[in-house]
């Protein structure tokens, strides 16, 4: 078979590489007579050597000897690339689309959209979810993703939705209020610069905000604990 001839030629070509082989001389292949001169043959070798080693790990790979590495996936960090909406706003978002990733694997295909549309009173036909899904649907895997699912409110908040369309009623059911007024407000530069400063006051309020609620949860909890300390030493 020609696959077989080609792992046989790549086999000994590595060989002769590694110097546990000789090559065999050609004629009319002396330097400047219809051949390669000295200085071409060692990028050549290279060349060869590194599409060999290529074709090589493709055969092993459809043999099951080796394994095919994924791409490396770029980190996602809402916060960031979503800074229109405040923590609370996204939290919210994450909290809504863990709830209906019925299957735990980060995404909400075509059946979990289904359920999410009937629990929010507004089903949908199946064409209907098929579209909805292909408005945000940026890498065509045929499902949502948690970036893909915000999208969904970025474009709501911006009006790109009709408001006869499947994602503008499912925004508009969610009941998280994404009604928002971004940089494209601002009329002047300053303005611009000023909200930008205010968006990130807010964002360190936020945080703030965040970490007082957790540290006055641990205090109701020591005072409950105490409380309970005290009740149980009455009885003794």
């Amino acid at each position: 078979m020609a696959s077989d001839e080609l792992a046989s030629k790549l086999t000994r070509r590595l060989k002769i590489e590694e110097g546990a082989e000789e090559p065999v001389s050609r004629t009319g292949t002396q330097d400047g007579v219809g051949g390669r001169s000295e200085e071409e043959k060692p990028s050549t070798a290279n060349a060869d050597s590194e599409l060999g080693a290529k074709l090589l790990r493709r055969t092993d790979i459809n043999d099951g000897v080796a394994e095919h590495q994924q791409p490396s996936k770029k980190v996602f960090n809402p916060y960031t690339e979503f800074k229109e909406f405040s923590r609370k706003q996204i939290k919210d978002m994450e909290k809504m689309f863990k709830q209906y990733d019925a299957g735990k694997d980060g995404f909400i295909d075509l059946m979990e959209l289904k359920l999410m549309m009937e629990k929010l009173g507004a089903p949908q036909t199946h064409l209907g979810l098929k579209n909805m899904i292909k408005e945000v649907d940026e890498d065509f895997d045929g499902k949502l993703s948690f970036r893909e699912f915000l999208l969904i409110f970025r474009k709501a908040a911006a009006g790109e939705l009709p408001e006869d369309s499947g994602l503008h009623v499912l925004a508009r059911l969610s009941e998280i209020d994404v009604s928002t007024e971004g940089v494209k407000g601002a009329k002047t530069f300053f303005e611009a610069k000023v909200h930008a400063i205010t968006e990130s006051n807010r964002f360190e309020a936020e945080i703030r905000q965040e970490q007082e609620e957790k540290k006055k949860e641990a205090e109701d909890k020591k005072q409950r604990q105490a409380a309970f300390k005290d009740l149980k030493s009455a009885f003794k």
